[in-house]
């Protein structure tokens, strides 16, 4: 299986990001082929050093990187990658994939 984390600061008006987030980008992101499930953190986030930290996570997954990679080439791939941008630009957001095993 493979995942993609997503870690968003958030932004000085978390309402508004809400907002965006679950009325738009979700239910966008949804629809990308491939995908077999989507989480999302609830609140709070901790740090186990600093304690509550501001970051909403969302955990999407997939057969495959590779899978993940045509999921995100298609249309709505792109208009997610272009949507995520208007939500939390570049510096506001880490983007981290992986494959997974059992050990």
């Amino acid at each position: 299986m493979a995942k993609m984390l997503v870690i968003y600061k958030m932004p000085p008006d978390p309402a508004a990001f809400d907002r965006h987030y679950f009325d738009i980008h979700v239910p966008l992101a949804k629809q990308l082929p491939g995908l077999h499930r989507y989480e999302i953190s609830r609140p709070p986030i901790v740090d186990i050093t600093q304690g509550e930290v501001p970051y909403r996570v969302a955990t999407l997954y997939f057969d495959s990187l590779e899978a993940m990679r045509t999921a995100f080439a298609s249309d709505i791939g792109k208009a997610c990658a272009v949507d995520r941008r208007k939500l939390a630009g570049d510096d506001a957001v880490t983007i981290l994939l992986f494959d997974t095993e059992a050990v």
